[in-house]
């Protein structure tokens, strides 16, 4: 009965709240990000895309207008990252926050001996527990009209979001009944440790913000996993295992 419901709302909101064809054709064939998906798959991701527009509040700030079109481009790429999970997937929160450019926040730093010190610092975006995502508008149109590997902040904040399904951001999303947990933290545990070394010696090819912790190494690596496959293949071949296992998804298999 459950279900049977789910899928009747699910319906009447594609019914009610359906995207353009013209819009949508017009702002995905842009997105290099959605290149390699099938027939199937894209009306699977036309199908999340409008779910999340409806259930999200997309809230523009200083002067910022957030119209369709931008929804569709935040919306699109972030689904991917769902494709084979449910839109359920990024429940808890409502609200996707647009700044014109980077926005300043206040972080206090501590330095080696432990002293902490204020300071602000410029983001180009933002996850929060429960709350909303912030974007950077320049900084989503940056990755998102031209292919950046390795990096693309909507790719990165909304893995966030799924990182903190199981209540905290620690880079263990909920995973599928089918996945051992052992072999999921054993693998990225490994990895990280890996990258942390590397980047200590100034070595290694994946981006070293990845290094700060392992929430910020998932979000980094689920980058990779969509933007630059190859490369992530070729540095931790099990994490690229066990993210193809997590989303469902073999993105180097669409390149090749």
């Amino acid at each position: 009965m459950f279900r049977w419901i789910k899928r009747f709302k699910t319906y009447r909101i594609l019914r009610k709240h359906a995207l353009p064809d013209e819009v949508w054709h017009r702002i995905t064939h842009q997105l290099p990000l959605l290149d390699g998906l099938d027939a199937s798959e894209k009306v699977r991701l036309r199908v999340l895309s409008t779910l999340l527009i409806h259930r999200k509040t997309f809230t523009a700030v200083q002067g910022e207008e957030v119209d369709l079109d931008f929804k569709i481009v935040i919306a699109a790429q972030a689904c991917l990252e769902i494709l084979y999970l449910d839109i359920d997937a990024f429940d808890g929160w409502y609200e996707v926050v647009i700044y014109p450019g980077a926005f300043v926040v206040a972080r206090d730093e501590i330095d080696e001996i432990g002293i902490v010190h204020p300071g602000d610092k410029a983001l180009s975006g933002e996850a929060w527990m429960h709350g909303p995502v912030i974007f950077s508008r320049d900084d989503i149109e940056r990755d998102s009209f031209q292919h950046h590997k390795g990096h693309h902040v909507v790719l990165h904040e909304f893995a966030h979001k799924l990182d903190m399904l199981n209540g905290r951001a620690n880079g263990m999303p909920p995973l599928h009944p089918d996945m051992p947990m052992k072999a999921w933290t054993q693998s990225l545990s490994e990895a990280y440790d890996n990258l942390v070394q590397r980047v200590e010696h100034h070595h290694g090819s994946i981006n070293p913000y990845a290094a700060t912790n392992p929430a910020e190494f998932f979000a980094v690596i689920c980058e990779y996993f969509f933007t630059a496959p190859e490369v992530l293949h070729e540095q931790y071949p099990k994490v690229y295992h066990q993210l193809k296992a997590y989303f469902r998804q073999d993105p180097l298999g669409r390149l090749r």
